[in-house]
């Protein structure tokens, strides 16, 4: 699961951090399973989560959010193998996927809106009411 943090690339203890996540990687995931590219941007009012997803049917991704933790999940199919083909060259990537992210705040979750469009899923994510940042004037006599 992934936490959603405030990023600061020079300090140090994101370096070991990162480091140690290197590690980690090839072996926290079954070899069917693997992670999408995921961004997650945040405004006053709400995040914004964009992950390229290439070659799958949108109505083939499953996307939960329960207690500020956002799940993807679906599975890309691979093409059907024939005795007549060989491969040279097979990089594109098959199997199951999911990913969770945990967010900082509250979230409205009956406000999410999704869109898929060339590969790329995008979701508008809104914070709830109580979380939203809130502007107070100052009355001067």
């Amino acid at each position: 699961m992934t936490k959603v943090v405030r990023w600061t690339p020079m300090n140090p203890v994101n370096l070991f951090n990162e480091f140690d996540r290197l590690f980690e990687r090839p072996y926290s995931r079954p070899a069917t399973e693997w992670s999408m590219a995921l961004d997650v941007a945040e405004k006053d009012d709400n995040y914004i989560v964009t992950a390229t997803i290439p070659g799958i049917n949108p109505d083939d991704i499953e996307i939960v959010l329960e207690d500020d933790v956002l799940t993807l999940k679906g599975e890309i199919h691979s093409d059907e193998e024939t005795e007549d083909v060989k491969y040279h060259v097979r990089e594109r990537r098959y199997g199951a996927f999911s990913r969770s992210i945990r967010f900082p705040v509250t979230v409205n979750g009956d406000a999410v809106e999704a869109s898929y469009n060339n590969g790329i899923l995008s979701l508008n994510i809104p914070k709830a009411e109580a979380v939203k940042p809130k502007r107070i004037t100052i009355n001067a006599s």
